[in-house]
């Protein structure tokens, strides 16, 4: 996937269905912060018929244990 030119990883896009403990995500493309800070460029590879979209910061290297 493309990184900005800030070269900065991209957010996930999910398609969350439920609640809480018993919610299921599914990541469905890329989010990548526009440099003002003011909006998104979303790259999806499928559009949901239910549930609800969740823009997620990448984890962290200490959080993905990389």
């Amino acid at each position: 996937m493309k990184r900005n030119e800030k070269n900065q990883r991209p957010h996930g896009v999910f398609v969350v269905e439920g609640e809480g403990d018993k919610a299921f995500w599914t990541k469905i493309g890329a989010a990548w912060p526009h440099e003002d800070g003011k909006g998104f460029n979303l790259q999806l590879s499928c559009l949901p018929l239910d549930g609800r979209l969740v823009v997620r910061e990448p984890k962290t290297e200490k959080e993905t244990g990389r």
